[in-house]
């Protein structure tokens, strides 16, 4: 399964339920842990991910996102930018060495899409951690540099996180993700049905 199929499998219904960003925040005190216990360090990169409107309504929301953005990123060091994919879905992809102001923008973005009603286009935020001491990653998936990043996904339609680590050859490390699943449960709402743990191939960042 690839992006498209993602999208596929979240847009494929006759009503799109509203985006849940109430536990976007959680990840903020899960990536203590996560770097204390598991040696995964946030990386600098982070993305929000939403379908595309054709109307007035949407270019004035996108000008307005691009603003705010450009507003609360002035005395800080955020970087950002707003790109749309070969399937036409949009990024607002962002960098910055302080993990709390990519959450803060990430969620800057999703509350300023509810406001103006297209919460239910809000499709999912990503966040990559890289492995700072190997932690609990096989030193042969490591050497052989199968694994470049781990990822955490939150899906605004089911309002759950869940892992997803690439692997070079266009697999996934399914078993590296429970493990995850298993030490990360209590700090983060992990989805439960794994059949909902959507691969993502093509991640801009």
């Amino acid at each position: 399964m690839g992006f498209q199929d993602f999208m596929d499998a979240v847009l494929g219904r006759s009503r799109l339920p509203k985006a849940k960003s109430d536990k976007l925040f959680e990840i903020s005190t899960a990536c203590i842990t996560l770097e204390s216990k598991l040696g995964l360090k946030p990386s600098e990169f982070a993305g929000i991910c939403f379908k595309t409107i054709s109307t007035y309504a949407y270019e004035s929301t996108r000008k307005e996102i691009q603003e705010l953005l450009e507003y609360s990123s002035k005395d800080k060091d955020t970087k950002f930018r707003i790109e749309e994919d070969k399937y036409n879905f949009l990024w607002a992809i962002f960098k910055d060495s302080d993990f709390e102001n990519i959450v803060a923008n990430i969620y800057l973005v999703s509350q300023t899409l509810e406001e103006r009603g297209l919460g239910e286009h809000i499709l999912c935020a990503i966040y990559r951690f890289e492995n700072e001491s190997m932690g609990m990653i096989a030193d042969s998936e490591v050497k052989t540099g199968r694994i470049k990043a781990v990822y955490w996904i939150y899906n605004f339609k089911q309002g759950n996180y869940y892992p997803f680590i690439p692997l070079s050859d266009r697999q996934r490390d399914s078993t590296f993700e429970f493990r995850l699943r298993a030490e990360m449960e209590r700090e983060l709402s992990i989805e439960k049905n794994m059949e909902k743990w959507y691969p993502l191939w093509e991640i801009p960042f």
